[in-house]
Parts: structure tokens; C-alpha cells; sequence
């Protein structure tokens, strides 16, 4: 039979069409991706600030305050440095007001400095060290020092105004309110209200006064007199500072001041514990003069967050403590040359 007439197999059947092929990655890869990512990040963020700490670490003083410009002609080689006190008196500012004194005592272009003035008064100790600062100021460096009283400029406040000595000026504003002139203890008398809660105070104590100033019980008539002796002291140490840094006042002029009054600004002039009413503008004016300066570069000095704060979080302002323990608080000694009574334990 030939071939042409042989029968032909059947064709093949159509199969299902070709599909592409399809790559299936599992999903396990890509958390293990992420997780390295993460460790990276991790490790990239920890090296950053190693390298900033050591940044930080090599300057020469992190610390410092930091220069800015005020009035005056800017490119003068030339300067009066504006020194602000605002607030009460206490660390961590009193640490930052003396660092900035100590860079204006380093600074051969600072011709003088005002000493501006807007607080309350404060801690006894931290008024003494910045008057101290201020008198090493003026006495190694002479560079003279006059005084702006703001709002208020009152026992501690005042305190540090002597800093700037006999030679120099205090100016207060026509609403400036000064003075104050004194010691405070705050101490309060919690002992009723134990009682009545049924409280009783049983520290154990090496001696008779450890517990002198507790708020649980009545305070004895020998711890009362100790006490008047050493805030006495501070007192006396208050006087001696005004009366070397108020030329042609007496002993007998000041106690006559020094009762804790506060005064308004005339009266204040009138009695000799200013020299003049004025405004920061005509301190500056007048201190120039004294330096013969024509038109000197005014500056103030910031304190900028150090890089511990930041990464520590310690430049944020802690909470307020319960009304308990703040009244636990009180029982320790807080001697304040500061105008008015402070509330219960430390200042905040």
C-alpha cells in the first residue's frame, strides 16, 4: 500500500498552555533582612554618639558661655559685657553666671561690664561666690563693674550688686524694688497635725541637735538659740558686704535699713542703697563714658545645653514632689538671703 494511503496517527491533543515559570521566595529571607538592618541601625547610632561624646570631650571647655551680639558698633574691638542675673539664686546657675565672669576676665577686648539684676535673692552661699567671682573680677582684671537692677534686685540680689565695689555705680529702674536686707530659714511646724494623725517623730540620733529642724515636733528654746546664732552670722557677713561696697555708709545707717524691708526705687536712692534711677540703656551710657569709649560692642553671654544634658535628659525640669515629701524636705537647713517666704523644702 503505498505511503500516501496509509492511515495517519490521530494528532495529539492540545495540552494546557505554557505558564511562566513562578519563583516563590520565602518570606523567612526578609525578616532575616530586617533584622540585620536593625542591628546596623543600631550599631550606626551607638557609634554617632561615641563620636559626638568625643567631640564634645575634646573641646577645650564645652561648657563655656557662648558670646552674642547686643548694641553698640559691631565690628568694635571694643566691648562691654552685659552680665544677667535673672532669677533665684542656685545651681545649676550659679555655676553657669560664674563660668560666664571667669570668660569676661579672659577677654582683653571687654573694657567693662554691666551687671543686670532681676532676682529675688537665693541661696546664702551661691550670692557669696558670685559676689566673690565679681570681686576677682574687678580687683585682678580691673575692669570696672556697674549695676542695672531690673524688676527686683533684693537680698541676694543686692547682695551680689557690691561685687561691683565702692567705685562703681548702681543704677535701679523707676519700678525696681531692692533691698531686703536679711537672713531667712524656712521652717515649718508640722507637729499638730501629727498628732492628730498619729505620727510620731523617733529618729535615731548622735546627738541632741541632729534632728533640730524636724517638722514633726516643737523646736526647743536651746535649738532656737543656736539656730538665731548662725543665721546672726550670715546677717553680720551681709552687713560687712554693703558696707564695703557702699562708700560713705555707716554702721549705724545700715542697721537702720536692714530689717528685711524691701524698697521701692526712690527710696532706695534716697537712703543710699542705689546711686541713681535709670534704665539698662543709661547704664551702658554711663559706663562708657567712664571707659571713654565712643560707641563700644555690647554683648551677653548664653549658656547652651551641654551634650551630657541632652543625652541624659537632665535639662528637663523634673516633676514636682508630693506635698509630702516636700514637707520631709523642709527639715533641711536651706539659709536664703531671699525676698519674701519661699514654699515648703528646696527651691525648685
Amino acid at each position: 500500500m503505498p505511503d500516501s494511503q496509509m492511515p495517519r496517527p490521530p494528532a495529539p491533543r492540545p495540552g494546557p498552555p505554557p505558564w511562566p515559570k513562578t519563583i516563590v521566595i520565602q518570606q523567612r529571607s526578609f525578616l532575616w533582612l530586617a533584622g540585620v538592618l536593625m542591628v546596623l541601625c543600631v550599631i550606626s547610632g551607638f557609634v554617632n554618639l561615641v563620636l559626638l561624646a568625643s567631640v564634645a570631650g575634646q573641646a577645650s571647655d564645652p561648657s563655656a558661655p557662648v558670646e552674642s551680639y547686643v548694641s553698640g558698633d559691631e565690628d568694635s574691638d571694643e566691648k562691654i559685657a552685659l552680665l544677667e542675673v535673672n532669677g533665684t539664686i542656685m545651681p545649676p546657675f550659679t555655676e553657669r553666671w560664674i563660668r560666664a565672669i571667669k570668660a569676661i576676665g579672659e577677654d582683653d577686648a571687654v573694657k567693662g561690664v554691666v551687671l543686670r539684676i532681676d532676682s529675688p535673692g537665693g541661696l546664702v552661699a551661691d550670692s557669696h561666690q558670685i559676689y566673690h567671682a565679681l570681686n576677682e573680677l574687678r580687683e585682678e582684671s580691673g575692669i570696672p563693674i556697674y549695676v542695672s537692677m531690673a524688676r527686683i534686685a533684693a537680698s541676694g540680689g543686692y547682695y551680689i550688686a557690691m561685687g561691683a565695689g565702692p567705685q562703681g555705680r548702681i543704677f535701679a529702674e523707676p519700678t525696681t524694688w531692692t533691698g531686703s536686707i536679711g537672713v531667712i530659714m524656712p521652717r515649718y511646724n508640722a507637729a499638730e497635725l501629727a498628732t492628730k494623725i498619729g505620727v510620731q517623730a523617733e529618729p535615731l540620733v548622735t546627738g541632741k541637735f541632729k534632728d533640730t529642724l524636724s517638722p514633726l515636733r516643737d523646736m526647743t528654746d536651746e535649738e532656737r538659740e543656736l539656730w538665731t546664732a548662725i543665721l546672726d552670722d550670715s546677717f553680720v557677713q551681709f552687713k560687712e558686704v554693703i558696707l564695703g561696697g557702699r562708700d560713705g555708709m555707716d554702721e549705724a545707717e545700715l542697721d537702720e535699713l536692714a530689717t528685711g524691708q524691701v524698697f521701692t526705687a526712690k527710696q532706695a536712692n534716697k537712703n543710699g542703697l542705689v546711686d541713681e534711677i535709670g534704665f539698662q540703656d543709661d547704664v551702658i551710657d554711663a559706663l562708657a563714658a567712664q571707659l571713654g569709649l565712643d560707641d563700644p560692642r555690647v554683648v551677653r553671654y548664653k549658656h547652651p545645653v551641654s551634650f551630657f544634658e541632652l543625652l541624659t535628659g537632665s535639662a528637663r525640669a523634673k516633676a514636682a514632689a508630693s506635698p509630702w515629701e516636700e514637707l520631709l524636705g523642709s527639715h533641711v537647713p536651706l539659709p536664703l538671703y531671699f525676698c519674701g517666704s519661699p514654699g515648703i523644702g528646696p527651691l525648685h
